[in-house]
């Protein structure tokens, strides 16, 4: 059992590698810095993970999300406090990062899911990051 949850644990690293890399790349040079949360959680079927946060108004952010190998394995939907959805990576080939600027300070909740066309189970990793 041990080596299964060092395996498991060794994946998810290695998926938190691939965001990492997700927030540098940009066409135009500048980086994306991590807001210092590693947003993880173990997905299995249809299970949905929720994460809150707070957007700071005039800030540009990007979201990336990794679960494997491919980029296009998770689904992540921004919700507002009234649970409209803000936007969906699902609505552009699931999309493995996504830039924006809030314009007002805004709570959100950020949902992620395995697209299960593609992957049933596994460790999701999503991170949030700022523009320098």
């Amino acid at each position: 059992m041990f080596a299964t949850i060092s395996a498991g644990a060794q994946d998810c690293e290695r998926i938190v590698q691939n965001c990492e890399a997700l927030l540098k790349s940009n066409s135009n040079g500048s980086e994306f810095i991590s807001d210092g949360q590693v947003y993880t959680a173990f997905l299995d079927r249809q299970e949905v993970a929720e994460f809150k946060t707070t957007l700071f108004g005039g800030t540009t952010y990007r979201i990336a999300a990794s679960a494997g190998s491919k980029e296009n394995y998770v689904i992540f939907t921004i919700k507002d406090p009234e649970g409209n959805i803000l936007f969906s990576n699902h609505n552009y080939k699931n999309a493995p990062h996504w830039d924006f600027k809030v314009l007002e300070t805004l709570p959100v909740t950020i949902q992620t899911k395995m697209d299960s066309d593609l992957k049933l189970t596994g460790c999701a990793v999503m991170l949030i990051g700022f523009k320098k």
